[in-house]
């Protein structure tokens, strides 16, 4: 789990919608390709991130506590490509949402 702080309070409603208008987009914008596209939801009041057709259970899941976003990630995928661009623009989309664009990393473990 990777925890990071955002210096903003935001609610998973705020990041799904984020998550939902961007990250596809984004994604077939860097991999040069639209054969792939994520779904984004919540679920017991995480935002989860998967792709059904190709991976089973979730990519990230991400959990959010006060300006702190605890973000896990599949360990079955760790070094797929299509999870690392995900990774990549979700720092991006993390960034965006912080306060003047300062995420401080607390943790990886």
């Amino acid at each position: 789990m990777k925890i990071l702080n955002i210096h903003k309070t935001i609610t998973a409603e705020q990041l799904l919608t984020l998550l939902q208008q961007k990250l596809n987009p984004l994604f077939h914008h860097q991999r040069q390709s639209d054969d792939i596209s994520f779904i984004s939801e919540i679920k017991d009041g995480v935002v989860e991130i998967s792709c059904p057709e190709i991976y089973e259970g979730f990519l990230y899941r991400i959990e959010i506590k006060g300006s702190e976003l605890h973000v896990t990630r599949s360990v079955d995928y760790i070094d797929d490509v299509n999870s690392l661009t995900v990774e990549s623009i979700l720092n991006e989309l993390f960034k965006e949402l912080a306060t003047g664009g300062n995420v401080t990393f607390v943790l990886e473990g």
